[in-house]
């Protein structure tokens, strides 16, 4: 009997003792894929326009006497959208400095897995590094376009060069351009802030993205502001409404081939490039370069607004 009783007792152990292995190693295989799952990666482009309190070049350029506090701000209010990008569980983000020279954004302020795109000329402009891997696009500090009749320092892409920028014959915004860049590769625009201006312009084109408004215009150099704590609040909230449906949004995808017409100031730039067997002088001031795809209109759209023959090291 006592060998019986031992002998049911050492099964249970047995039985037992192959269900507990049985679970871990079911929780030890979900943990190991898990592991392997991708990470979700984000992308912000930041410009300094549309960033709260910015209203003249006193605040834009090394030689603003303000600037030094206002490239802290633009620091600031792109590490609120980070913060939010990362509670989403963004496990790699990529920021693109976008603005003048794009050495702007205080980096030893960032965290230290957050990887940071300076300086120009760069394929892909404002969108530099994106590709089809990212999971999302948000746009910091933005601003109208120059055939806006109202919004704080509105232009698009050069302010003292160009007065229009169009594709498929429809003028655009930097955030709209650029969205389309990111729409070719499948990222959505999920999140844009700035003037009042600039975000219901943008909005018009993309739809139901999430925005925060930074400052109310009153001018070209003029804004009713928000403080710069205020607007990163702000940001942070609404990057994190924008994550919280992610699923909403649609890469913004324009046809294909793609036509990209710039207007100069200047009719000297339009009659120069006229020269090229691949761009077409619309009128005076007007070119038109059609390309296959977003990647080969931003190619030209750089290379029009870097070169300079008197180029140096």
């Amino acid at each position: 009997m006592m060998r019986s009783r031992l002998r049911i007792a050492f099964g249970l152990f047995i039985c037992v003792a192959l269900s507990v292995g049985m679970d871990v190693a079911r929780n030890a295989g979900a943990q190991t894929s898990s592991d392997k799952a991708p990470k979700m990666k984000v992308y912000i482009s930041v410009d300094m326009e549309g960033v709260a309190g910015t209203v003249t070049i006193d605040q834009l350029g090394p030689n603003g006497f303000e600037y030094g506090r206002f490239r802290k701000f633009m620091t600031d209010e792109t590490l609120a959208a980070i913060k939010a990008a990362k509670e989403a569980g963004a496990g790699e983000i990529v920021v693109s400095d976008s603005h003048g020279n794009g050495e702007n954004l205080l980096i030893e302020d960032f965290p230290a897995d957050v990887r940071i795109v300076r300086s120009w000329p760069r394929h892909g402009g404002m969108m530099a590094g994106l590709d089809t891997s990212f999971s999302a696009a948000l746009f910091v500090g933005y601003h109208a376009s120059t055939t806006n009749p109202k919004g704080v320092r509105a232009h698009t892409f050069s302010s003292a060069h160009y007065a229009r920028v169009a594709l498929n014959g429809v003028a655009v915004t930097e955030g709209e351009y650029n969205a389309a860049y990111a729409g070719a590769k499948g990222v959505p625009v999920i999140f844009v802030s700035g003037d009042d201006i600039a975000t219901e312009e943008i909005k018009s084109r993309l739809g139901d993205i999430e925005t925060v408004v930074t400052k109310k215009a009153l001018g070209f150099h003029s804004a009713e502001t928000l403080t710069p704590a205020a607007s990163c609040d702000k940001i942070y909230a609404g990057a994190k409404a924008a994550f919280a449906r992610l699923h909403d949004f649609k890469p913004y995808v324009i046809k294909t081939p793609v036509t990209l017409e710039i207007t100069f100031k200047n009719y000297t730039p339009a009659e120069l490039l006229s020269y090229l067997r691949s761009v077409q002088r619309v009128d005076s001031h007007t070119i038109r370069f059609v390309g296959k795809d977003m990647d080969e209109v931003d190619d030209f759209e750089e290379f029009v607004g870097n070169y300079g023959a008197d180029l140096t090291p």
